[in-house]
């Protein structure tokens, strides 16, 4: 992963952020971002693509990657953004954000997926990144922490959907919360629409949004 990374380096490239999403899926709650720039000599053999790590893994490598990081930053974008603009286009100003949030300015970023934001900086898409870029997976790593941190500490006032262990992903019991409970001002009502415009429970959308 590290050499993936190092490929990019030149003359005018010293300096190279990595930059993920974690939070595309779910029902509710923020898409959160983050940018990681590492020193180019530095390298850890645990460091992966989140979803390839477990919860535990994932919270020991969170402050190893925060200590051995040129620079780190986050950016979250709300539920109520995202309906606004679209998952698509939150997450990609979620990542524009954290690039903008460093305390400088790298020579290049590599960023998961395949599109690519406005930046002053060159910004190179890369499908399925955070399992190709270590820069990537390290960014992986810091947004999926933050954003579960943040759906735990909203399920202390909305228990019933158990967003502590989902995350506001749409798992069997959240969706059962749904039908018993209705839906909480942070769930994202663009999702829920496509999630059950065909089904009973479109009831609920519209009686509480009217």
């Amino acid at each position: 992963m590290k050499e993936f990374d190092l490929k990019y380096l030149s003359d005018d490239v010293r300096f190279i952020a990595g930059c993920d999403e974690a939070g595309r899926g779910p029902l509710a709650g923020p898409v959160v971002a983050a940018t990681v720039i590492f020193p180019n000599d530095y390298y850890c053999e645990e460091i992966d693509d989140s979803k390839k790590l477990s919860e535990k893994q994932r919270e020991k490598l969170f402050p190893l990657i925060l200590q051995n990081a040129v620079a780190c930053s986050v950016a979250s974008i709300s539920h109520g953004m995202i309906d606004k603009l679209n998952i698509l286009n939150a997450s990609l100003l979620a990542m524009k954000t954290a690039v903008e949030r460093l305390k400088f300015s790298p020579d290049l970023i590599l960023v998961d997926g395949n599109k690519a934001f406005n930046q002053s900086v060159p910004v190179v898409p890369v499908v399925k990144g955070d399992s190709k870029s270590f820069s990537i997976a390290a960014a992986s790593i810091i947004a999926k922490v933050v954003r579960d941190r943040i759906m735990k500490r909203l399920d202390v006032y909305y228990p019933d959907y158990n967003w502590k262990r989902n995350k506001g992903y749409p798992t069997k019991k959240h969706l059962q919360a749904i039908k018993l409970f209705g839906v909480t001002p942070l769930h994202r009502k663009t999702f829920l629409k496509k999630f059950y415009e065909r089904e009973s429970l479109v009831k609920y959308f519209y009686n509480e949004w009217g």
